[in-house]
């Protein structure tokens, strides 16, 4: 069964979806996570539950690392589709420390891509589903611009400087 909820956040009301789950923390696993305006973010369908109280430990992770206090998600994700090479691109996200920065060329060594697939791995960052809790706006372009996040550049900003002006990242 499909799940979701929405939740009040700096960037504006985020979507969550989710499935049931046994083993997730809080009985939730994330499908979804969608920031306001984002290219191709989830919307929600007939069919889905509207339920709240399922994301009460995912709501309440997401509050305290916009309060500054929590600098790496515990939240079980569902089984987010994407093709071998996007699961790749996916976890080393998972590896770029809270409060840094690293490239699109950086992902791509670190997961033994070709020099020349920076713009596969932008693509695979892009088709990330689950935006905050997968960190992808901690990759920016080699010129340090912070191009490319889903969200846009001004929520790629924002959560750059959540992270810098945490108490935990000074």
């Amino acid at each position: 069964m499909t799940l979701y909820t929405t939740l009040d956040s700096p960037l504006g009301e985020l979507l969550l979806v989710g499935e049931e789950s046994a083993t997730a923390p809080g009985g939730t696993s994330l499908a979804s996570l969608s920031v306001p305006g984002q290219k191709g973010g989830a919307t929600v369908q007939d069919g889905w539950t509207y339920a709240p109280d399922a994301f009460t430990e995912i709501a309440r992770q997401l509050r305290a690392y916009f309060d500054g206090r929590l600098t790496r998600f515990g939240i079980a994700y569902a089984d987010t589709r994407g093709t071998e090479f996007q699961r790749r691109v996916w976890q080393a996200l998972e590896d770029v420390p809270y409060g840094t920065t690293t490239t699109y060329g950086a992902i791509a060594a670190g997961i033994g891509a070709a020099r020349g697939a920076v713009r596969a791995v932008g693509t695979a960052i892009g088709a990330n589903p689950l935006l905050v809790v997968r960190p992808c706006h901690r990759v920016i372009a080699a010129d340090g611009s912070l191009s490319g996040y889903a969200g846009g550049p001004v929520l790629k900003r924002q959560l750059l400087g959540i992270e810098r002006d945490a108490p935990d990242a000074r």
